[in-house]
């Protein structure tokens, strides 16, 4: 039998009335890959921190490769050979590669030495787990996906062996998510134990040994990955049965709802970002915008959400919208029926330091509805409010007082979603809208945008996931360079037809 790299016994923790974890336990078996599943709030997290350290448990025992281990903070980890990769990477910008990984594990007082070592180090290590960074590269300067692999170097370079991965392709493009994905099963037979928190039941399936599933503060199950389903995984996340594919009947469009013509954006450094795109989204009509992130999504959704200066035409049920000046703003957007989910939730969607009953009322917080009179918002209406919207939205914990950073970023989202949807916009714009969202919440969220298709309103939606973009639009809608490469209908093009515009090969996929 394989020896365990990890066991966890008896493990609790509670944060005030809420019990993260209750009575978990788990064993990893060393030189594997082991998944971690379950709802938003289920107490992944919260576990693996405690194991690396920034938690500490209520009760229960830490096992590492046999031994009892107190692990009272992350360099205890360290040094137990554990290392963490978390959602939100902990980098510093404006340093270089070299100089993030020797951060915190330095030689002594004069840095030459600990540079000189740590680069021939950092270059071997980058060859053998094909992690191609280059040491002299500021963080700044590279994408999501290489700054991921610093994370990993960081670890392998304290001489992790056991490495834990929390949600590591919410922010990936389909490509990155692969190499790294093969960078793990280098990992793996080298003989590293892998511990992987993801709600994507299909990396699950095609990366992991065995996976434990999580639900509401306990740990329901641990299976072996061969001898699972996605179905069956999905089923004891959620507690039921969850519908895998997108139920939605056919699209019956109508009068045009958005019009783009000939949109031009330059970024803060005079950059075309924008080159041109033109576009019609109907009533009833779900347009998806599919990409490699990069390329111009994101600057289209802040172009038509108010958020940056653009040139060009967009028209509203036959309302011209202003492109500059102090009527193009997030607020005249909203007023006008546009309700948008920004694709950076933490950053663009909420102020983490707020409470949830506050955060539903940003955008919104002049309708009649939250006014007391005309000095003072109605504080009360707007907490009943948010309560009615975390019911229906099922957000949890369920507490309005509690700051947004308190929630997991699945109940963010839904958070988000729910302040938008609940105004019964005209238009819906939507970036990725299930980024770092579990399995039931990704049912909810597109049972969501599917009804406010079917209540007559039109949806422009980006995501970088295609099989997202494939089941939910009506049309697509296919970006490269800050371009329209194409149209596509989603009944009759695939993944790889997709693609290749996606690459800049232009036609109809």
């Amino acid at each position: 039998m394989t020896q365990a790299a990890i066991q966890l016994k008896g493990i609790s923790k509670a944060f005030g009335t809420v019990q993260a974890n209750r009575d978990i336990n788990i064993s990893v078996a060393k030189g594997t890959i082991h998944g971690i599943i379950g709802e938003n709030g289920a107490g992944k997290s919260t576990l693996m921190s405690i194991l690396y350290g920034f938690y500490k448990a209520d009760a229960g025992q830490i096992f590492i490769n046999g031994q009892p281990t107190i692990i009272p903070d992350s360099q205890a980890a360290i040094r137990a050979g554990i290392g963490m990769v978390f959602q939100h990477f902990k980098l510093v910008q404006n340093f270089t590669v070299l100089e993030n990984v020797i951060l915190g594990a330095e030689d002594g007082p004069l840095l030459n030495a600990s540079l000189t070592k740590a680069r021939k180090v950092l270059m071997d290590l980058s060859r053998e787990y094909e992690l191609d960074v280059h040491p002299d590269a500021l963080i700044q300067d590279l994408s999501v996906g290489h700054q991921q692999r610093v994370e990993i170097l960081k670890a392998l370079y304290r001489q992790a062996d056991i490495l834990i991965l929390d949600e590591p392709t919410g922010v990936l493009t389909p490509d990155e998510a692969d190499h790294l994905f093969r960078i793990l099963r280098g990992l793996k037979a080298q003989g590293k134990t892998i511990i992987l928190i993801t709600h994507k039941l299909r990396e699950i399936m095609e990366t992991t040994d065995n996976v434990s599933v999580m639900r509401r503060g306990t740990m329901v199950d641990t299976v072996k990955t061969a001898e699972s389903t996605p179905e069956s995984l999905a089923e004891l996340m959620v507690g039921r049965k969850v519908l895998l594919e997108v139920e939605k009947k056919p699209a019956t469009p109508g009068e045009v709802v958005l019009s783009v013509q000939d949109l031009h954006m330059r970024d803060e450094h005079g950059v075309e970002r924008l080159k041109g795109i033109s576009f019609d989204i109907r009533a009833g009509e779900i347009l998806g915008i599919a990409g490699v992130s990069g390329n111009g999504q994101s600057e289209l959704l802040e172009a038509l959400g108010g958020f940056g200066a653009a040139t060009g035409v967009i028209t509203l049920k036959g309302q011209v919208l202003p492109l500059s000046g102090p009527q193009a703003n997030g607020q005249s957007r909203r007023e006008a029926g546009i309700a948008h989910v920004p694709e950076d939730r933490q950053h663009l969607g909420l102020i983490m330091d707020f409470a949830a009953w506050e955060n539903t009322a940003f955008g919104y917080h002049n309708d009649a509805k939250y006014q007391k009179n005309r000095l003072f918002m109605d504080n009360e209406a707007l907490r009943a409010d948010t309560a009615a919207k975390m019911a229906t939205f099922d957000v949890r914990p369920p507490i309005p007082a509690l700051a947004a950073k308190h929630f997991s970023g699945g109940n963010q989202q839904k958070l988000v979603v729910a302040r938008e949807i609940e105004q019964d916009p005209d238009l819906l714009l939507i970036g990725q809208p299930t980024r770092g969202v579990d399995i039931g919440a990704i049912e909810f969220i597109h049972k969501q945008i599917v009804a406010l298709r079917d209540a007559g309103k039109a949806v422009l939606l980006v995501s970088v996931e295609l099989d997202e973009i494939l089941s939910l639009s009506d049309r697509i809608a296919v970006m490269f360079d800050g371009q329209i490469m194409g149209f596509a209908d989603p009944e009759t093009t695939n993944e790889r037809a997709l693609g290749l515009m996606m690459a800049g090969v232009a036609g109809k996929a």
